[in-house]
């Protein structure tokens, strides 16, 4: 539990926490709601993880699979454009279909975004941990360990990530292109976090109660993992949040240029690339992955704010 935490906690009126039996999370929920940007945010990563993990269920509701061609949706005579207004949406496709091959826009959106978003998550969290125990473990042992681990942070951050990420998934051919990209792009994140737990665990290893732990005869472990990981979680919550809408737009662009998801496997980044070529004839297909692109980005960049404001207000804006 942060320090931000515990004085969150520590200025609430005793009776009311007694009484409500409010935790600091509690607190910190509290917090979001107020905020409407924040409130907006929830609904809409919600929706958006909710729409993810049903992707299936929901694609079969609608009729269609995200791979399955419907002919009689595009008019053959008119290069395939989709057949009535605004992209084809009706009940049959309830977003309209892709022109040329008349696949349904609605299923695959939903697993489009469940790839993105299987991504974002799984990079976040490879980054995350690796940030985590490599700005630890300099912040706290410093001398040789510190020298060695910030130069590797350097060393990582001075490469264009994103020359490199293109350049290595071009050459990568028959692998997991999911598995690849989470790797890919976690190698050339992880020391931004990595950097600001250093900078955290620089301020809290001469602190009372971990001097008091060390004179206590506590071990390293022990240390780092009761005394100063819980003071930094805080920190770590929030640039979490906010690495996300980070890695959706990575993996996004990443579609877009060609060398990230490959089809059949859809992907919103890939979607917008595939639709430049019909935005003048059907805007509607250029404008539906966007719009979900552009929402995602939004609403865990709102909430990463909100977080980051709540339980880290030092390291916030100036």
């Amino acid at each position: 539990m942060s320090t931000t935490l515990e004085t969150a906690t520590a200025e609430a009126p005793p009776t009311k926490t007694k009484r409500s039996g409010r935790g600091p999370w509690r607190l910190v929920w509290d917090q979001l709601r107020a905020k409407g940007s924040a409130r907006f945010a929830l609904v809409t990563v919600a929706l958006l993880i909710l729409l993810a993990v049903l992707a299936e269920p929901l694609s079969e509701l609608g009729g269609w699979t995200p791979e399955e061609f419907d002919k009689r949706a595009v008019d053959p005579y008119l290069g395939g454009q989709p057949i009535g207004d605004f992209g084809g949406i009706g009940t049959r496709h309830w977003l309209g279909v892709e022109p040329a091959t008349g696949r349904d826009l609605f299923a695959r959106v939903l697993h489009g975004g469940q790839v993105s978003l299987l991504i974002a998550f799984t990079a976040t969290a490879l980054v995350v941990v690796t940030g985590t125990l490599v700005g630890i473990a300099a912040g706290y042992f410093g001398g040789r360990t510190d020298t060695v681990l910030s130069r590797l942070m350097d060393l990582t951050m001075s490469f264009p990530s994103l020359i490199f990420m293109i350049s290595m998934m071009s050459v990568a051919k028959d692998v997991n292109r999911i598995l690849l990209i989470t790797l890919v792009i976690g190698l050339f994140t992880w020391p931004g976090i990595a950097r600001v737990v250093r900078g955290q665990t620089l301020s809290l290893r001469h602190r009372e109660y971990v001097e008091a732990a060390r004179v206590g005869g506590a071990r390293p472990w022990r240390i780092l993992t009761r005394e100063i990981l819980p003071n930094v979680s805080g920190p770590v919550i929030a640039y979490t949040t906010l690495l996300v809408p980070g890695m959706i737009a990575t993996e996004a662009a990443l579609s877009y240029l060609g060398v990230g998801v490959r089809p059949p496997t859809p992907s919103w980044g890939q979607m917008i690339a595939e639709s430049i070529s019909f935005y003048e004839t059907d805007p509607t297909y250029f404008l539906i992955p966007t719009a979900f692109l552009f929402l995602a980005v939004l609403a865990f960049t709102l909430l990463g704010d909100a977080l980051r404001d709540i339980l880290d207000p030092r390291g916030g804006r100036s």
